[in-house]
């Protein structure tokens, strides 16, 4: 029998245990949709082809070891995407395999392969508004114990594949005073107006996010072929001393190589999109939260007070989160990444504010995003925070890893400037 103490707790536990306390919903914006599965190779790029279909990827080894070609593995670099779950090397497999693999060990310390006609380790490809899909191939790779090799000379370069007949039109070596040997080329953005350069062939945007610390924003005539380097090492492009982010709840410390001790994260430049009408370039460290700018004019200019100039240009935009891969709709918005809120935010450059677009608890990582002419934004989802390269060091990564889209909002689509 129940005393009257008893009874009240009882009622009173009732009563607490029957409240609905607000929760978080976990979700917000469209339906996100599963659109390709990866079950062997670890991709980060993704680039769409709406008027076909096709649809490309690309397997970096300079953060996967088990994507390295070692010359007999028949490893590939870029792929096209086949059915849900299935892929094949692009353009080729021959140009996916250099003699001997993406690694020269007969340098010591070991080295990038040198092939400037071979893919060596490419870490994005974008297509443009021309159809032409463009490799940028860092000539970096891991060795099998995770070890990053510097690039050689000939290994670091911007490729054109024509999709019209799956075949290289033109091949853009990047100087070893642009691209030094342990520079880490990121990701590319076109402006192929003719009034751009005297060539009038247009300009690439590259980020170099290098570990190394040697970070900057590369800018290339496609015309010439020239190539120069801008903000070197300033802040802007720097990680964020004592950087320390959250995915999943878990916060991440980064091991640089193997054998080293934890360090915060150190990945610079990485994320770049140009505004909707090619005036500006917005970009954002992986190690760090901000958002910047600059007018692309400045990094255009290569006269003797043009870095200077460029400094000084620079606008901050405020945070955005944890970002890697930035992407811009027809409306104007900057989509970046925001791996703390399992989200892909927008930014609105009219009135400064971040927004979430899309959110759901399977982001762990957005990677690189690709916006097609079908309306719809394309991202990799790939665990990378839970690779080898983080702490505690074990590769926690659990397959098949996801391609992803969810439809724009306002009838958005690509930007083409051309």
């Amino acid at each position: 029998m129940y005393s009257f103490q008893s009874l009240v707790f009882i009622g009173l536990f009732t009563t607490l245990s029957c409240q609905q306390i607000v929760s978080d919903p976990l979700t917000a914006g469209p339906p996100l949709e599963v659109v390709h599965l990866y079950y062997d190779e670890w991709p980060t790029g993704i680039s769409v082809d709406s008027s076909s279909g096709r649809k490309f990827s690309n397997y970096p080894p300079g953060l996967d070891a088990n994507n390295t070609n070692d010359g007999s593995n028949n490893k590939y670099t870029v792929a096209e995407l086949i059915g849900n779950d299935t892929e094949r090397p692009y353009p080729n497999a021959e140009i996916n395999n250099p003699p001997d693999g993406a690694i020269n060990y007969t340098t010591y310390p070991p080295t990038g392969a040198n092939y400037a006609n071979y893919l060596i380790g490419v870490q994005s490809i974008v297509l443009d508004p021309l159809n032409r899909l463009w490799i940028l191939d860092t000539g970096r790779a891991q060795t099998p114990n995770g070890t990053l090799v510097a690039a050689s000379h000939g290994g670091p370069k911007l490729v054109a594949v024509s999709l019209s007949n799956d075949s290289v039109i033109q091949t853009i070596v990047f100087p070893p005073t642009v691209a030094f040997p342990d520079s880490y080329l990121n990701d590319v953005r076109f402006d192929l107006r003719p009034s751009l350069t005297a060539s009038g062939l247009g300009v690439a945007y590259i980020t170099d996010s290098s570990l190394e610390g040697r970070n900057g924003i590369i800018v290339v005539d496609l015309g010439t072929g020239e190539s120069w380097r801008h903000l070197d090492g300033t802040p802007e492009v720097r990680p964020e001393r004592g950087f320390i982010p959250f995915v999943w709840g878990t916060p991440l410390y980064q091991i640089p190589s193997p054998g080293q001790p934890l360090s915060t994260i150190a990945f610079g430049a990485d994320g770049i999109a140009l505004s909707a009408s090619g005036d500006e370039l917005f970009w954002g460290p992986t190690g760090g939260r901000y958002l910047f700018s600059i007018l692309t004019e400045r990094l255009r200019d290569r006269g003797l007070t043009s870095e200077i100039l460029a400094q000084a240009a620079v606008v901050n935009r405020g945070q955005r989160g944890t970002s890697d891969g930035f992407e811009t709709d027809s409306n104007g918005l900057i989509y970046v990444g925001n791996m703390e809120a399992n989200a892909v935010a927008t930014y609105d450059p009219v009135n400064g504010t971040l927004s979430t677009f899309v959110r759901d608890p399977r982001i762990s990582w957005c990677d690189t995003m690709s916006i097609a002419d079908d309306g719809y934004l394309y991202f990799t989802n790939n665990q990378l925070w839970r690779s080898q390269a983080f702490y505690p060091g074990t590769d926690r990564r659990e397959r098949p890893f996801a391609l992803m889209r969810a439809k724009l909002p306002g009838n958005a689509t690509r930007v083409s400037l051309t």
